[in-house]
C-alpha cells in the first residue's frame, strides 16, 4: 500500500494533522525574504510574519495557558503584539501598524512557532490530550483561514510594488474552457441549513457561526451551472457597466465613484487580448477569458447580476444546492469550490438559536455580525480540506482584495 492509499484508508491522528497544518503555513513563505514577510500594503492586510506569529499566539493563549498550570510565556510582550481583536484577552497592536514590527525578526517568530509546536504536541500525546483536541482543532481551522489570508495579503503587497514581482512560477496547465452558462432549477421547499453534527477533529468541524442546523423555506429558484468568467464580465464593462448608476446600489455607486473603479482589482489596461492584463501571484499575464472573474466587491457582483437580468443567490439557496451536489444529485453546479468565493445576497447574521463559543474565543465570529455580506464556497487560495457546504465566509461589501467572484441566480419563469 502506498502513502496515498494509507492516507485514504486512515485519517490522520491529531498529532499528524497538527504537524501537517503547521508545516503548510511555513511552506507558504518558502522563497520569500524577511522583507517580503514584513510588507503591509494597506490596513486591511497583515504582514506574513504577523500571520505566522498570530496563529501561534492563538495556541498559546487559548490552549497552553489554560491546559498547563506551569506555563510560562515565550515572551510576555507577544500577548499584546500578536493579539488580533480579542478584547477579552487584553491590549492589541493596532491593525494598521502591524507592518511596523521589524522586531521581533522573522527568525525569532519561526523559533516561537517551534516552541509552541513542541508544547502542543506534548499536550496532544499526554493523558490530558483528548480534553483539548476540540480547541486545538479550532486553532488549526483558524490557522487554515490565515493561510488563505497570507496569499491574498501577499498578492496585494506585491501588487503595490511597481515591479509586480511573482511569488511562484505559473502552473503549466491552461484554464479549461468555460463552456455554456446554464441554469439549474431547484424546487425549494422546507430545507435544513447549517451544521448539526458533533465535532470530530479533521472530519466534521464547524465554526459556531455555522450552527445550529435549522429549517428555512425556499421558493423555487435556479442557480447558474458555473461562475461568471472574465470574458462575460468584460462584456458588462464594454456595455458601460461602471458608468450606469441604475445598475448599482446607492452605497455601491458611491464606492465605485470614490475608488474610481473601472474594472476588477488587479486588471490593467493593455494591448490586445480584450485590452486587459491581469496581475496574479505568478506575475502579470494576458487576461484569461475563460477563468472565473474574481477580486470583485459585493457591489460589482450585484451590479453585474442586475445587468445580466439575474440576481445573486441567497446563502441558503447556495448551501441547499451544494448539499444536493455533495450527495450526488444531477445535474450539479460546477466550480462550487476551489476557484473563487461567491458573493451571496445574504447579510452576515446569526442563525436562529446561535450561541457563540464560551469565553474570549467566542469573539471569533459573532461580534462581526453587522455590515458584512456572506460569501460561500472557497477559492484557489483555500488550503486543501478546509472547504465545506456550510462554511460562511464574510466581508464588508466594498472588499475587493479577497478572491471573490460571483454565481448568478434567478427566479423561475
Amino acid at each position: 500500500m502506498n502513502a496515498v492509499d494509507q492516507d485514504t484508508a486512515r485519517p490522520p491522528s491529531p498529532s499528524e494533522r497538527y504537524r501537517a497544518v503547521r508545516r503548510h503555513s511555513e511552506a507558504l513563505i518558502d522563497g520569500l525574504s524577511a522583507e517580503d514577510c514584513l510588507l503591509q500594503s494597506m490596513p486591511e492586510a497583515s504582514p506574513l510574519k504577523w500571520h505566522l506569529a498570530h496563529t501561534s499566539w492563538f495556541f498559546e493563549t487559548f490552549v497552553l495557558e489554560r491546559a498547563l498550570a506551569d506555563h510560562a510565556p515565550f515572551r510576555p510582550d507577544y500577548r499584546m503584539l500578536f493579539n488580533s481583536y480579542y478584547v477579552g484577552v487584553g491590549e492589541r497592536m493596532p491593525r494598521p501598524e502591524r507592518g511596523m514590527l521589524s522586531r521581533p525578526p522573522l527568525d525569532e517568530v519561526l523559533a516561537y512557532r517551534g516552541w509552541i509546536d513542541q508544547r502542543v504536541l506534548a499536550l496532544l500525546d499526554s493523558a490530558a490530550g483528548a480534553d483539548w483536541r476540540e480547541l486545538i482543532e479550532l486553532g488549526l481551522q483558524h490557522e487554515q483561514q490565515h493561510q488563505e489570508l497570507m496569499l491574498t495579503d501577499l498578492k496585494h503587497h506585491f501588487w503595490r510594488n511597481p515591479l509586480h514581482p511573482a511569488y511562484r512560477p505559473a502552473p503549466a496547465a491552461a484554464d479549461p474552457a468555460a463552456g455554456p452558462l446554464e441554469f439549474i432549477d431547484y424546487a425549494g421547499g422546507l430545507v435544513e441549513i447549517g451544521h448539526g453534527g458533533q465535532l470530530r477533529p479533521g472530519s466534521d468541524f464547524s465554526f459556531d457561526n455555522e450552527r445550529p442546523v435549522h429549517r428555512c423555506w425556499l421558493a423555487p429558484y435556479a442557480l447558474a451551472s458555473r461562475l461568471v468568467c472574465n470574458a462575460e464580465y468584460l462584456e458588462f464593462m464594454r456595455d458601460g457597466g461602471y458608468a450606469r448608476p441604475e445598475l448599482w446600489l446607492s452605497d455601491g455607486w458611491e464606492a465605485c465613484r470614490r475608488g474610481q473603479w473601472q474594472a476588477p482589482l488587479y486588471w490593467q489596461p493593455a494591448e490586445g487580448h480584450g485590452g486587459w492584463r491581469l496581475f496574479t501571484l505568478h506575475g502579470d499575464e494576458l487576461l484569461p477569458p475563460d477563468r472565473p472573474v474574481c477580486h470583485l466587491s459585493y457591489y460589482e457582483a450585484d451590479a453585474y447580476a442586475r445587468w445580466a437580468g439575474a440576481r445573486l443567490p441567497t446563502e441558503a439557496e447556495w448551501e441547499h444546492a451544494a448539499r444536493l451536489a455533495s450527495a450526488g444529485a444531477e445535474p450539479a453546479p460546477l466550480q462550487l469550490f476551489g476557484r473563487a468565493w461567491q458573493w451571496t445576497a445574504s447579510a452576515y447574521l446569526p442563525y436562529p438559536g446561535f450561541r457563540p463559543d464560551a469565553g474570549a474565543v467566542g469573539e471569533y465570529n459573532g461580534k462581526f455580525m453587522i455590515d458584512q455580506m456572506v460569501l460561500r464556497g472557497s477559492s484557489v487560495f483555500t488550503p486543501p480540506g478546509h472547504a465545506r457546504p456550510g462554511y460562511r465566509n464574510f466581508f464588508p461589501a466594498a472588499t475587493r482584495w479577497q478572491c471573490s467572484g460571483l454565481r448568478l441566480a434567478r427566479d423561475p419563469g
